[in-house]
């Protein structure tokens, strides 16, 4: 089992920057790669992006391309999402996920945290 617990949300204004963390734990040491979603109201779970435990390499979706930085502390079995030049459009809840496959990209994320709100205002 792997528990994750997305933190680091809030309300912020258009411009702002924030960080989110997700801690992990459990069997950590079967993580292959972790990744970020969003889902905002009345729309689909959306892909940010993915970074593996060992290599740190790093892919990410071309919406957020250059925007968001997803990284990893291995040693406090975190990682993080920093997001900047934030939109009233990234309104949404933010959800951690690892997956156990060695496939790359990821094909599956078996473990998902319950996800912390991120508001933008304008």
């Amino acid at each position: 089992q792997v528990q994750l617990v997305e933190s680091g949300g809030g309300l912020v204004q258009a411009g702002d920057s924030l960080r989110l963390s997700c801690a992990a734990s459990g069997r950590t040491f079967n993580v292959y790669a972790m990744g970020w979603f969003r889902q905002a109201p009345g729309k689909e779970r959306e892909f940010l992006a993915t970074i593996t435990r060992k290599t740190g390499f790093a892919n990410y979706a071309d919406s957020v391309k250059g925007r968001f930085l997803i990284s990893r502390d291995n040693a406090e079995n975190t990682v993080f999402l920093g997001m900047n030049e934030l939109k009233t459009e990234d309104t949404a809840v933010y959800y951690c996920a690892a997956s156990l496959g060695g496939a790359w990209p990821p094909l599956e994320y078996e473990y998902w945290g319950q996800g912390t709100q991120v508001t933008v205002s304008s």
